[in-house]
């Protein structure tokens, strides 16, 4: 559990780390990359499916009950598989450490519904964040098929201190699975890469938060000011509260709109 930068929580929780989905974009990938691996390691257990310690191959899925150690950082290693899917089983308990009620963003660094991670990953973290009932969890995806896929299979915990996300990047991005469902949602428009005019299905939204590309990556998209307008201007519409992150100062100015939903 680490306190964060991140202006709409106050914590970020990885008990699962990495993400197959190849965006370009991704900060998560390139601090996974600069402070990923491990020198030498002093784990006694993985139990992921098929999973080596050094191999070269990427893409597995690790399943560890205990740190790996870094001896040259002097620290246990927190990716030690890189951006590789990885569940960290001895992080669940850290919720219930923390006793101050706070927004956890879960799962920062990585993807917890994508394609490639188990039911019983996803399970086993609502059940450790149903454990800590005081906090308010934002979950956060670009699989948003997979909600689906566990409502249907009833797998998915109403608890109105759940929350769940949809990033979504540009026009035609789909989040239409909050449609029908009780379950408090929100968007991340973020990184922001195209104009989007009347995203549909805005009105079964609880809250959007909207923020620009950041890094210096080479093909970086710098959203205008119009692009912010129309998601501003569609937002108040559906009477729905939007939360604009810092890096959209040089695009919208000082004067940011940063409105939060009932409930969190």
């Amino acid at each position: 559990m680490n306190k964060t930068k991140i202006e709409w929580c106050d914590y970020t929780w990885n008990p699962v780390t990495g993400c197959l989905h190849n965006c370009p974009y991704c900060y998560a990938r390139r601090i996974a990359n600069r402070f990923g691996g491990a020198s030498e390691t002093h784990y006694n257990e993985c139990v992921g499916e098929e999973c080596q310690w050094c191999t070269e191959e990427t893409g597995k899925t690790h399943d560890l009950t205990e740190p790996i150690y870094d001896v040259d950082r002097g620290q246990n290693a927190p990716y030690p598989f890189g951006f590789d899917p990885t569940f960290f089983r001895y992080r669940l308990i850290e919720p219930q450490k923390l006793k101050k009620p706070s927004k956890i963003f879960v799962v920062s660094m990585g993807d917890l519904f994508g394609e490639w991670v188990p039911d019983e990953w996803i399970k086993s973290v609502f059940e450790a964040c149903e454990k800590a009932p005081q906090h308010t969890y934002l979950f956060l995806t670009k699989n948003p098929k997979r909600y689906t896929d566990l409502y249907l299979k009833k797998a998915f915990p109403y608890k109105v201190n759940f929350w769940f996300g949809s990033t979504i990047t540009k026009y035609g991005d789909d989040f239409t699975w909050f449609r029908d469902t009780p379950y408090q949602s929100f968007l991340s428009i973020e990184p922001l890469l195209e104009r989007m005019i009347n995203p549909s299905g805005l009105k079964y939204i609880n809250w959007v938060i909207v923020g620009a590309e950041t890094g210096n990556r080479k093909d970086k998209v710098v959203p205008k000011k119009e692009w912010v307008q129309d998601i501003v201007d569609e937002c108040k519409s559906a009477n729905v509260p939007v939360f604009m992150k810092d890096s959209l100062i040089p695009i919208w100015g000082e004067d940011l709109i940063k409105e939060y939903p009932k409930g969190i």
